[in-house]
């Protein structure tokens, strides 16, 4: 049975705004072994799926700093301190791209992005008879061009490479999921 490593010493090496780094000691469960390892924390994420009342899905492209290349995405962004997760996405998307949906969003399900050194959840929502009611409101270090393409054609876009993104593609599993209840 695997059992839990027993934390030490915890060392907190800066807040970079969308995280915090530590390095973390821990003790081995069964050799007893010392050992560091580097971990983030950092708030939840959340992402949405748009859909059109004439069945589009909206997204989001974008320059990312992380790959030095362009994305296209769903809309996300951090949850605030305090936010609620639905509030979160239906203002991410409303901020990034203008639309608005009917009613409130629904959450789909939530990931554990990378618990190999992120401590943090992403939530996925969906938010179905959107229509454009707003200009964007972008953060300052924010450009972003928004598509609308079929939902139909969004498996091609996989599979050519032009949607890359793994939270994207978990908040679509978790899409395939709700639909086929």
């Amino acid at each position: 049975m695997i059992k839990k490593w027993e934390t030490i010493e915890t060392e907190n090496c800066g807040n970079y705004r969308v995280f915090e780094l530590y390095k973390k000691k821990r003790i081995h469960p069964i050799t007893k072994s010392i050992s560091t390892f580097t971990s983030l924390h950092a708030t939840s994420w959340v992402n949405i799926i748009p859909i059109t009342t004439n069945g589009e899905v909206v997204l989001v492209e974008q320059y990312r700093h992380g790959t030095d290349d362009i994305s296209i995405e769903l809309p996300a962004g951090l949850v605030e301190i305090d936010e609620d997760t639905r509030i979160a996405a239906e203002r991410e998307c409303t901020e990034e791209t203008g639309y608005v949906g009917d009613g409130q969003a629904i959450l789909l399900g939530a990931v554990r992005p990378n618990p190999a050194f992120l401590d943090n959840y992403c939530y996925h929502y969906l938010w179905t008879g959107c229509q454009l009611r707003h200009s964007q409101n972008l953060d300052e270090n924010e450009d972003i061009n928004v598509l609308t393409i079929p939902f139909a054609d969004i498996h091609k876009w996989i599979e050519e490479g032009k949607i890359q993104h793994s939270l994207v593609m978990s908040a679509l599993y978790f899409y395939a999921i709700h639909e086929n209840k």
